[in-house]
């Protein structure tokens, strides 16, 4: 889904030709197409971030009578040749184009699908509702679209509660499995579950809540140069010594992002057992 806009200024990208072709092939072949009521794009596009390297992310609202039967390759297959199309881990049609422009198509029975976009508020942003709808036949899709248009960051308090427990959690977990020699499996802990969430809180406490569901996304443009500074120590190479080494950094990095929204929001937190995780971790590996 797509994320918000950044909160420190930087240039905007300017869209490639290409992709404005095949977004424009997009509108036409749907228009064509009448079991088609509506498409809408999230990602770089809706955001104006879109550069030579983004994908095209598409959710297609199919008439319901006609969505079981819909086959989603056949109709992309008509915007231009397909190098790879399958049904990716999460359900999604996920293809490669000729010219390696990625894709991704949710499709989606008109009613029940656009009836979701409420629920995407706090995570969903369409700062530019006319860019994001390319077809609407009903009228519903747009209306849905515009109650996203304005962003809804995340609530503070409950977000960094949540975000804290979920890093002393993590870390203990760390903790285990490096004391049991998995070396791999901790390193994987470090840069998949916990890096993301230290990101979060950090974005939380800076008030860039931009790209929020991919919270290391633009991290250079969207945090001050000592936080990237700070995740870079977070991050090592795959050897004992390092992973010791990250995850300490980790920790730390995570206790103090914790003391400071601790400070600024009231988040409670279980001081005893942060010592014992710092504990845990000086002793595994």
């Amino acid at each position: 889904m797509p994320h918000t806009r950044p909160t420190h200024a930087r240039t905007a990208p300017t869209a490639p030709a290409s992709l404005d072709r095949r977004i424009e092939s997009l509108r036409a072949t749907a228009e064509a197409d009448p079991r088609v009521e509506g498409v809408l794009l999230y990602g770089s596009w809706t955001l104006g971030e879109a550069d030579a390297h983004s994908d095209l992310d598409v959710c297609l609202y199919v008439r319901e009578e006609d969505v079981d039967a819909s086959d989603g390759r056949e109709f992309v297959e008509r915007l231009a040749p397909l190098k790879l199309a399958y049904t990716n881990m999460y359900g999604i049609l996920a293809v490669v184009f000729d010219d390696l422009m990625r894709g991704e198509f949710h499709v989606e029975p008109t009613g029940p699908g656009i009836a979701e976009i409420a629920t995407w508020r706090g995570q969903v942003h369409f700062p530019r509702p006319e860019a994001a709808v390319l077809l609407d036949r009903t009228g519903r899709l747009t209306a849905a679209a515009h109650e996203l248009a304005a962003f809804t960051p995340p609530e503070p308090l409950a977000t960094a509660q949540q975000l804290t427990d979920e890093l002393a959690n993590w870390t203990l977990m760390l903790a285990h499995v490096q004391a049991r020699g998995e070396h791999a499996r901790a390193h994987n802990l470090l840069h998949a579950v916990i890096a993301p969430l230290q990101l979060k809180l950090c974005r939380l406490l800076r008030g860039s809540t931009a790209h929020w569901l991919t919270p290391s996304r633009a991290l250079e443009a969207d945090l001050p140069g000592a936080d990237v500074e700070r995740y870079a120590t977070t991050t090592g190479l795959l050897t004992p010594e390092a992973v010791r080494t990250a995850a300490a950094n980790s920790w730390q990095w995570s206790r103090e992002l914790a003391a400071e929204a601790a400070d600024r929001w009231g988040v409670r937190l279980p001081l005893g057992l942060h010592e014992e995780i710092a504990g845990a971790l000086s002793r595994a590996g």
